[in-house]
């Protein structure tokens, strides 16, 4: 396994539980993450029932009794129950820290397994059905490697050189989780619409809330060392509770990003390597499912790799999988993220209006292909 995040954990515990032996090499001196936190919907838990984990998770994280979306005013235009999700589709959303998260992956692994300050540096095939991993630590073999390195891995470019880099998509965000805080506060979710800017907050566990927002920006573009303030100057009069939360987000603790994706693979599997995660379909944070394809794309890697003892008919299939579904979703979360940058005030209020007339039960019904449980990735035969 190249790469120790979500993606890279979740397909090493998956496989592990399966009797593979495992190797996650990470090139960062620790296996962890910092500053944020994660949504993981209906699809996400189901995967994370296949990997024995969804209880563990379930009691580090919070489930959002209510969310939808506002306008820049405060006014719902759509809202959805929790218990009308669980209807629907089995399980509720649940929000956590990505640390969490992560430590409960990494938890479920043998502590030998896990090599942490291992940069990878090439990945060939060895002309004998293997492959070779050469990292900081030396050299590694493997029957099948997985590159879920991340939106710039280094597996994807050894395997894929041809295929095109990240895109920009036009906008930046910035993530942050406030300290505790009261409870009408951290009641419900909501992510408001603005003109070139969002902003969106979920309770999360202990009181706190992880905040959200976004703005269209040139790449690379620099605020210098307050991002805290360019929120305040940006949010801080948007209504209530946005300017509160704000404020009770400590400001050393913002971080931000500016937002990219992976143009469209032909396939994510070469012989014995596949592609994992960002590394393979990275999308916008609009839909909140890229560590949820993640999650997906771990259960269904192991799913296939245990039903059939050729490694490459099985990575075939993976891709066929895998392939189509996640990469319709980035380019759903793509469209959805470009409608809620519009800042030309006519088709801003033309894209609010048609939000607050569609009925709560339609918008429910057209995310039905993204949170249900996915074909495939129901579990091994061992």
């Amino acid at each position: 396994m190249v790469g120790g995040g979500i993606g890279g954990l979740a397909a090493a515990v998956a496989l592990h539980r399966r009797g593979w032996r495992v190797e996650v090499l990470e090139r960062a001196p620790e296996f962890t993450e910092v500053g944020a936190g994660i949504s993981l919907w209906p699809n996400a838990l189901h995967a994370l029932e296949a990997l024995g984990l969804a209880g563990a998770v379930r009691e580090l994280g919070a489930v959002e009794p209510a969310g939808g979306l506002r306008d820049r005013r405060g006014r719902w235009l759509s809202r959805t129950e929790s218990a009308e999700l669980t209807r629907r589709f089995g399980r509720p959303l649940v929000v956590l820290a990505r640390a969490d998260l992560l430590r409960v992956l990494a938890g479920a692994l043998p502590a030998g397994s896990l090599r942490p300050g291992s940069e990878v540096r090439a990945v060939r095939e060895d002309g004998h059905g293997g492959v070779v991993v050469r990292h900081g630590s030396g050299e590694s073999r493997a029957d099948a490697v997985v590159g879920a390195d991340g939106l710039r891995s280094v597996v994807r470019r050894a395997l894929w050189p041809g295929a095109d880099g990240p895109r920009y998509a036009g906008y930046t965000a910035w993530r942050m989780v406030t300290g505790p805080v009261g409870p009408d506060l951290a009641a419900e979710g909501a992510v408001y619409w603005g003109r070139g800017e969002t902003f969106g907050h979920t309770v999360m566990p202990g009181g706190r809330v992880y905040c959200f927002a976004t703005a269209s920006l040139p790449e690379g573009t620099d605020f210098g060392p307050s991002e805290h303030a360019e929120l305040l100057r940006r949010f801080g009069a948007w209504p209530e509770p946005v300017p509160s939360l704000l404020a009770a987000v400590p400001a050393d603790a913002v971080l931000r990003h500016d937002l990219y994706d992976l143009p469209p693979l032909p396939s994510f599997v070469r012989g014995r390597v596949a592609l994992l995660g960002d590394a393979a379909h990275a999308m916008t944070p609009n839909l909140g499912q890229g560590a949820c394809q993640a999650l997906e794309d771990a259960v269904t890697l192991a799913d296939c790799l245990d039903r059939t003892a050729d490694v490459a008919a099985a990575l075939r299939r993976y891709d066929l999988l895998r392939r189509p579904r996640a990469q319709a979703i980035a380019r759903r979360s793509a469209r959805l993220g470009a409608v809620g940058q519009l800042s030309w005030p006519p088709a801003a209020l033309l894209r609010d209006t048609a939000a607050r007339l569609m009925p709560a039960r339609a918008a429910l019904r057209a995310m039905a292909p993204v949170l249900r449980r996915p074909a495939g990735g129901s579990g091994g035969r061992r």
